[in-house]
């Protein structure tokens, strides 16, 4: 589980709250009746979801977004993962993958959360009566997880008059150049068909090599480090092993003094070193010495393995502004050290949430605001 997470109130007072905020931004009464016809969507994937065990999510997911889709909690409106999002690509039950609604539904709804016109697959969609303080709701979960999304509203725009009120902390994102390698290629000819489809590269000219450079990035299990990092445009390949310590061909049951560390071969000229540390300081806390979330020791510590002077120079400058005005609010303690020698981790370690997409992580992105503008 991650070892930082917005602070939850306590149940009742934030559950109040959350429950005012919304009220207040709907420009309708409550809605509770039956929901303006939606036109049926094609049933798309023979694909089958479950809700994982409570020991399962309990350490694949965070407290807050264990806490909002087990236990009906909200996020805090503007301070969150996606209300800003304008990426295309899918959004999945963060707990049991099922895809929920699309980048082509969105709109800004002034809110603070992400919000939707209707459901990409609604046979993912359920339906509730919530009549909890003195209100009467229409609250969303989904089918096969259950895991509490939102609220539904009828104050959207056309051409359903709906708004789908989510909570980032139920979705996660996946952009739509990497729905074919997640499994979720069928979507595809939806965002073709909108003109929102993969770009092709053009090809490099002949005899022309690609300049690229390499970086050893550590922060608590390389799983979720690892997912993250391929997924971001400029990076060209990534893997995960051993690096920081002394043991020779080190393995997974043998790294001692190792950190568990993701190789990050990317474009500079279309990710700069200090963006991609934009990403780094943002998947991980940087707070925590030895330990990420319930991983604790060495493997798991805070660490740049820089490859040249200018990397170094980059890293150094960027922990020291971050500690002067990022929002962590305890010290960084990313060690910065010069690359040695890397061993390259089992094969069942590399990809490893590609081929299990319900694995354990403890690693999601926090708010810019965590940056403090960096």
């Amino acid at each position: 589980m991650a070892g930082s997470s917005p602070t939850l109130m306590s149940a009742m007072m934030r559950k109040m709250m959350t429950a005012a905020f919304a009220a207040f931004f709907a420009l309708a009464p409550a809605f509770a009746g039956p929901q303006p016809a939606v036109k049926k969507e094609k049933k798309m994937t023979a694909k089958t979801y479950s809700k994982p065990s409570p020991d399962e999510l309990k350490k694949k997911l965070t407290p807050l977004q264990y806490a909002v889709t087990q236990e009906d909690d909200t996020e805090p409106a503007f301070e969150n993962a996606y209300w800003d999002n304008h990426k295309d690509g899918l959004y999945v039950d963060v707990a049991s993958g099922e895809p929920l609604f699309s980048s082509l539904d969105k709109f800004d709804s002034g809110t603070g959360w992400p919000s939707f016109t209707r459901p990409l697959v609604p046979a993912n969609i359920v339906e509730k009566t919530d009549r909890q303080f003195f209100m009467t709701r229409t609250e969303v979960r989904s089918k096969h997880g259950d895991s509490h999304l939102g609220h539904v509203f009828p104050d959207g725009p056309k051409p359903t008059g709906l708004r789908y009120c989510m909570n980032s902390a139920s979705l996660r994102f996946i952009p739509v150049e990497r729905l074919e390698a997640e499994g979720y290629g069928e979507f595809l000819p939806v965002f073709e068909k909108a003109g929102k489809g993969v770009k092709k590269a053009a090809p490099a000219a002949k005899g022309a090599a690609v300049k690229t450079e390499e970086v050893y990035l550590a922060g608590g299990c390389f799983w979720g480090m690892q997912d993250i990092l391929r997924k971001i445009p400029g990076v060209v390949t990534t893997d995960v092993g051993y690096t920081g310590g002394k043991v020779k061909n080190a393995t997974y049951r043998n790294h001692e003094g190792h950190a568990e560390a993701v190789r990050v071969v990317f474009d500079p000229a279309t990710l700069s070193f200090h963006q991609l540390l934009r990403w780094y300081f943002r998947m991980h806390d940087p707070t925590t010495k030895d330990r990420q979330g319930n991983d604790v020791g060495s493997s798991y510590r805070s660490a740049i393995f820089y490859k040249n002077d200018e990397q170094r120079r980059v890293a150094e400058e960027f922990k020291a502004k971050l500690g002067k005005v990022g929002g962590w609010g305890k010290p960084i303690v990313t060690e910065i050290v010069p690359a040695g020698d890397y061993w390259k981790a089992e094969e069942d370690h590399q990809d490893y949430l590609v081929k299990l997409p319900n694995g354990y992580t403890c690693h999601f992105m926090r708010p810019e605001s965590v940056l403090g503008g960096l």
